[in-house]
């Protein structure tokens, strides 16, 4: 079994910044990449970043991109996302993934979520 848990949410004005944090437990594999999702209330879950196992390479949701950066240390098995001038269509409850299969690959395993709310 495989444990994510994320941490770092919180409230914040608009323009301020958060640092989300996500803990990998229990199974762990030879690799994996991992991303960060969200979910706004009334929307479905959305893509926000990617990273492969060796941080070689890192994706972004359009709305994420010059404003989030997502970095990982497969030696804590955890991963991060900084998210800098926040704006209120950031409000959402923030998850992060696992793909064994690489970042192309199907998201196996999820965290309960962390959530961000930022005020105008």
């Amino acid at each position: 079994q495989v444990q994510l848990v994320e941490s770092g949410g919180g409230l914040v004005q608009a323009g301020g910044s958060l640092r989300l944090s996500c803990a990998v437990s229990g199974r762990t594999f030879s690799s994996y990449a991992m991303g960060w999702f969200r979910q706004a209330p009334g929307k479905e879950r959305e893509f926000v970043a990617a990273i492969s196992w060796s941080s070689g390479s890192r994706y972004y949701a359009d709305s994420a991109k010059g404003r989030f950066t997502i970095s990982r240390d497969n030696a804590k098995n955890t991963v991060s996302l900084q998210m800098n001038s926040l704006k209120p269509e950031d409000t959402a409850v923030y998850y992060c993934a696992v793909a064994r299969a690489g970042v192309a690959g199907t998201y196996d395993y999820w965290g309960r979520g962390t959530q961000v709310t930022v005020s105008s």
